[in-house]
């Protein structure tokens, strides 16, 4: 199923403020909460798209990248769960539960306690031209925190060394009430003892000495879609550091380096490539092999081909990473003069001079100018 449009999810407009999407989101959030839709796969549906929408468009880089890529550009294009971010119901307690209350409507779904998440890691790939033309897999080794194998994240030396927090009674927050002038005032605040975990270890793990974690060498298979650019961030959920004594993995951020083609310039999803000509290949006309990224093709050189004229050769371009068709590859042709001659090839250019085919023309041929700007303005 296609992903829908972040901003037609929430239901606003392209330059909604981030006060207009937190209100539009904890509209949809309430609306579609389990605790109101228990049992309802479609209210958790979009109950986890209205997260995963507001998740992108708070940010303001991310919402930037989404802007300019669209789902692509958030991870919305790639496998391994990067079509989005994965976020699960206790992800979406864990990342937005100031905005409809922790534990659903009267706490009464997760009792409070605070879902710990690890960190992202982020790493560079480099791909060719090639590659992003056709889409590629790789396999990248990452040094990462994961999970104890021996105490499964715990940090206890076994299950009956876990015990509830005598400090929340498992709860992990504890509430104040504060005296003041207007009378008094409740509030509530993480819990100090456990970190909001809800439990206390009595004895550690002698594997991770408690942490619950241990980093080792781990190999991560990514899949790249076709057409991905310079700069852009794929986000591969689950795949970053785990956090200490439970909870859910962080993001591996991939992020693309374009390693320059020999030959071929590329400008969003257009090519350019350079053919330089001989003069008498340019009066003559002559064909010729451009190299594209499915090899080389033939094209033919009209007779009276003037230097810097453009070629067009339609979807010979990159691929668009949301899958709408191709750019084009443009071809500018340099007729070449040489600098240096020899005296028979001076004594021929002299009986052409005056030949009235040889003149200069003033004229420009329409459009030029504007055809190279527009390339390289976009």
């Amino acid at each position: 199923m296609a992903k829908r449009d972040y901003y037609e999810v929430l239901g606003v407009s392209k330059n909604a403020t981030k006060e207009e999407l937190k209100k539009a989101y904890r509209k949809l959030a309430l609306k579609y909460h389990p605790d109101r839709n228990p049992n309802d796969k479609d209210a958790e549906h979009k109950f986890k798209e209205a997260a995963e929408a507001y998740e992108v468009l708070s940010n303001d880089d991310k919402r930037n990248r989404y802007d300019q890529f669209g789902h692509a550009g958030v991870g919305g294009a790639s496998g391994n769960g990067a079509g989005g971010f994965g976020m699960d119901i206790e992800d979406i307690f864990s990342h937005f539960g100031d905005i409809f209350g922790f534990g659903g409507f009267g706490g009464s779904r997760r009792g409070g306690r605070r879902m710990t998440k690890g960190s992202n890691l982020r790493v560079r790939v480099k791909l060719t031209l090639d590659e992003i033309a056709k889409g590629a897999t790789k396999k990248l080794k990452v040094k990462r925190y994961v999970a104890c194998s021996a105490c499964d994240g715990t940090g206890a030396a076994s299950s009956s060394d876990v015990q509830t927090c005598q400090t929340c009674h498992g709860m992990g927050q504890v509430t104040r009430v504060t005296n003041t002038i207007l009378g008094q005032m409740q509030s509530t605040a993480t819990c100090p003892s456990c970190g909001g975990t809800g439990k206390t270890i009595t004895k550690k793990c002698t594997s991770c000495y408690g942490e619950g974690i241990v980093k080792k060498d781990d190999v991560i298979e990514v899949n790249i879609p076709a057409g991905v650019a310079e700069g852009m961030q794929l986000s591969i959920s689950g795949k970053g550091n785990a956090p200490r004594g439970g909870g859910i993995n962080g993001d591996l951020l991939v992020v693309i380096e374009e390693i320059e083609h020999p030959e071929l310039i590329r400008h969003d999803n257009d090519l350019l490539y350079n053919l330089n000509i001989s003069v008498p290949d340019a009066i003559l006309g002559t064909p010729v092999e451009i190299p594209t990224l499915n090899g080389k093709v033939k094209v033919k050189i009209e007779p009276g081909t003037q230097s810097g004229k453009i070629l067009r050769l339609r979807g010979k371009g990159v691929p668009d990473v949301q899958g709408y068709g191709h750019g084009d590859l443009l071809v500018k042709v340099n007729v070449y003069i040489p600098k240096n001659i020899s005296r028979e090839e001076r004594k021929i250019l002299e009986k052409l001079k005056n030949s009235e085919n040889f003149e200069a023309k003033a004229k420009t041929e329409k459009g030029f100018f504007n055809k190279v700007r527009d390339f390289f303005e976009g």
